[in-house]
């Protein structure tokens, strides 16, 4: 689990298309295969890989989530996009209004879009995308995709093609949205459909009411925060098994579970599977052949799992307390929203990992706040 560190950069947040978006132009060249794009994972696991959009290189972020390719309002600026009309769209953290700008000609590896339009959002939480671009399916679901996480490389290929072998989940394209979405078991209940969200750091988010159905008994929840394009939300998580992707029971799982009206209910979505759980594997997504095939990298390393119950962003010379998790050490012991943090056991927190925040249960940890006082807060697992 990450967001003790960073909150979530974004989730996916898809928007709907104008009724008059023109056909896009989308071609990939005879050696697409052959052009693997080389990409980094950004701090909340976002697939990063360099673009040219109009002749020029932009970094771009590899969404499944999202309906249609997006830009940032700053990039628009800079690139100097012609913005249409504007339209209310709906996106995690809140609904958000969003501009249409033309598309022109976008190139990725071996594929090549001409047309079609850009979204550009005025919203909040685009300030923590890392990037110019999130590239949508309305580009991505013309083709085959095969990331590949262990080597950091993806390539785009025809549908149909079968480079490589694993298990198999079915895959289709959402009707209206148009994304990626599978099926995925918990403790016997089949929930339907997930959204196959590479733009989605975490590993999996349910809506409240496919958690209810599942009746999984016996996971002790906490709170969270992550980020979507329409700014902050909290949800519940929890670290549980019982999952099984494909055929094949999962290893130890983080949880998301959204409240009641959340984003996933509002898409026609039982809830999403993101990239915290798919960099598990080499993934093919290939919904217009109908399947997902995963075939197992390394073995996946323990979640990593608070024991502060603090959640923390770097500002300066100092740390800001973004969210105090529920039944954390840190909210029975009068820490709040918006506390600052100037060092740890009496060395400065600017430009230092924050490993204490996941530190050995029953460490004790000396907190200097900003305004001279100290607390001591005793670590401990709490979920």
């Amino acid at each position: 689990m990450l967001s003790f560190l960073l909150p979530l950069a974004l989730a996916a947040s898809p928007v709907s298309a104008p009724a008059d978006e023109p056909r896009d132009g989308i071609v990939l060249a005879p050696d697409s295969e052959a052009r693997w794009i080389a990409f980094d994972l950004t701090p909340s696991n976002q697939i990063r890989f360099e673009a040219v959009l109009n002749g020029r290189p932009v970094r771009a972020i590899l969404d499944t989530g999202l309906t249609n390719t997006l830009a940032t309002r700053d990039f628009a600026t800079r690139a100097r996009l012609a913005l249409g009309r504007s339209q209310r769209a709906l996106a995690i953290g809140g609904g958000v209004e969003v501009a249409w700008a033309p598309g022109g000609t976008l190139v990725m590896g071996g594929l090549t879009r001409r047309g079609g339009r850009i979204a550009v959002p005025d919203a909040p939480g685009q300030d923590r995308f890392g990037a110019d671009l999130l590239i949508g399916s309305d580009i991505l679901s013309c083709c085959a995709l095969d990331i590949d996480y262990a080597a950091r490389r993806f390539r785009i290929l025809p549908s149909g093609r079968m480079p490589f072998t694993g298990q198999t989940a079915p895959l289709a394209l959402q009707r209206g949205s148009e994304v990626p979405v599978t099926e995925i078991r918990l403790a016997g209940a089949r929930l339907r459909p997930m959204i196959v969200d590479t733009g989605d750091g975490a590993a999996i988010t349910l809506s409240h009411a496919a958690w209810t159905s599942a009746g999984y008994r016996g996971a002790t929840l906490t709170t969270t925060l992550g980020w979507g394009i329409g700014g902050a939300l909290v949800s519940e998580a929890a670290v549980i098994q019982g999952f099984a992707l494909g055929g094949t029971l999962l290893s130890e799982t983080e949880v998301r579970i959204e409240g009641e009206g959340g984003y996933s209910a509002s898409a026609g979505a039982a809830g999403r599977i993101g990239t915290g759980l798919l960099l598990r594997y080499r993934v093919l997504l290939d919904p217009r052949a109908g399947r997902m095939v995963l075939q197992p990298g390394l073995a996946p390393p323990p979640v990593l799992r608070s024991t502060s119950g603090l959640l923390l962003g770097a500002e300066g010379t100092h740390l800001r307390v973004l969210h105090v998790m529920r039944g954390s050490p840190a909210a029975e012991t009068g820490w709040h929203e918006g506390d600052t943090i100037c060092t740890a056991d009496g060395t400065p927190v600017a430009g230092r990992p924050i490993e204490w925040s996941a530190g050995v249960p029953g460490r004790v940890v000396a907190l200097g706040l900003c305004d001279g006082t100290e607390r001591r807060l005793t670590l401990r697992k709490f979920y």
